[in-house]
């Protein structure tokens, strides 16, 4: 007996219009009407009917899709508004630049090129170490493309120095007061302690490589082909880093610091919360939505203001399903087009670098990663241009520099799957 509604089925089916974020919108939200439908019944059935129960997860796994689909839309729409290339154009030194490159990329032809990198306010210096930086043009549509893929980078501060490395201090604690009789003698209170914060830039790098025929056409579109081939390498390469890089040679992500029961929390580790039950997350006895519950609770109301939760798709999916004590779900779909989805009201952003439910993992991350987390890059992507290497290609060795770590622990904390 079929029992997928041909609605669900036509949700199933290519989409033609899947760039139109409003019909994204409209999409999800009537497969998500559908979806709860489907599983308060799937819940209420004892016999818990399997043709009811494939429905569900069908449908779920749609949603997960059309909601993938109107996060790219509107990241693409993001990024074109916020950081649309066209400044050069109207900037004679930055045109003349961009001409030189262009010599160099498709021919080799260096001459000049240093110099016009200061003329144009690329650098402040003339540097000898070997590679010259691209176009303003250039640098900012790999950048868009990192912004795109990576879930941290788009929510965490950024903020270019020039430096190799960055130090910043944080107040620990806050300075102590109390109540006091015009004339009763006051004591010393406690001061609050300074810690140093220490961020090292590492070197990411790739090298695409083009024939020699390719870079004589014309008609070849040198910027957009080397961005293409460069920020998918970059974005993938910063993006687990962002989550789980161990800081040797790569920044040091959100998962790989030092962790703690969030009741015996403690400067320079981050607090987690247990869900309850050693490898899921479930609805059953409620210890899925009691443990995010739990989650929303720890986090201080100053961070949970502008506060957002961090999973992978998979553990969205799982999410989807929960309710609280009253029967209210716990997830709840986009607003609008241009909006997230939300769990407890609070926008959710997945991230497939962030590990799966399972024991001892931690799959979800919530806090204000504006406040906790800090991406650090050195403006100017640097390119080395390679003939010699092999006679049937041109290699280009595209390099940056950037950096990430935690700069707040109280602004983020974890949820991990276990007993306790």
């Amino acid at each position: 007996m079929n029992m997928i509604s041909p609605h669900a089925r036509g949700l199933l089916r290519v989409r033609a219009d899947a760039a139109d974020p409003v019909a994204l919108f409209n999409q999800i939200n009537a497969a998500f009407t559908e979806f709860r439908a489907a599983n308060d019944k799937n819940l209420a059935d004892l016999r818990k009917d399997v043709v009811q129960a494939e429905k569900v997860d069908r449908i779920n796994a749609e949603i997960t899709t059309l909601q993938k689909e109107l996060d790219a839309v509107n990241a693409r729409i993001a990024a074109a508004q916020l950081g649309a290339p066209g400044g050069a154009q109207f900037d004679p030194d930055k045109v003349e630049h961009r001409k030189a490159f262009n010599g160099f990329f498709r021919r080799g032809a260096a001459a000049g090129l240093r110099d016009l990198e200061v003329k144009a306010r690329l650098t402040t210096q003339n540097d000898s170490s070997g590679g010259y930086l691209v176009p303003d043009e250039m640098e900012s549509g790999i950048d868009r493309e990192l912004g795109d893929v990576s879930a941290v980078r788009r929510l965490s501060r950024v903020r270019q120095i020039g430096a190799p490395s960055f130090k910043k201090l944080a107040s620990i604690g806050r300075a102590a007061s109390g109540w006091v009789d015009e004339e009763e003698e006051r004591t010393e209170t406690a001061t609050p302690s300074i810690a140093a914060l220490d961020y090292q830039l590492m070197e990411l790098y790739a090298k695409p490589a083009a024939t020699q025929i390719m870079l004589d056409d014309a008609d070849m579109d040198i910027e957009a082909w080397l961005a293409e081939e460069v920020s998918e390498a970059f974005a993938e390469q910063e993006g687990a880093a962002f989550v789980s890089g161990n800081g040797v040679k790569k920044p040091r992500g959100i998962l790989s610091y030092d962790k703690v029961e969030n009741t015996s929390y403690q400067w320079g580790k981050i607090g987690f919360v247990a869900t309850g039950v050693a490898a899921a997350l479930t609805d059953s006895t409620h210890n899925g939505a009691d443990a995010l519950l739990d989650l929303y609770a720890a986090l201080k109301s100053g961070h949970r203001a502008n506060a957002t939760w961090l999973m992978s798709d998979m553990t969205m999916t799982a999410i989807r399903k929960l309710k609280d004590d009253n029967g209210v779900y716990l997830f709840g779909a986009p607003a609008s087009a241009g909006d997230v989805p939300t769990i407890l009201g609070k926008p959710v952003v997945t991230d497939d670098n962030m590990p799966g439910v399972a024991a001892g993992s931690f799959p979800i991350a919530f806090g204000d990663f504006k406040r906790g987390y800090l991406v650090l890059d050195k403006k100017g992507i640097r390119v080395v241009r390679n003939p010699f290497q092999d006679e049937r290609y041109v290699y280009f060795y595209t390099t940056k520099r950037v950096g990430g770590g935690i700069q707040n622990y109280q602004a983020i904390k974890l949820l991990k799957v276990a007993a306790s």
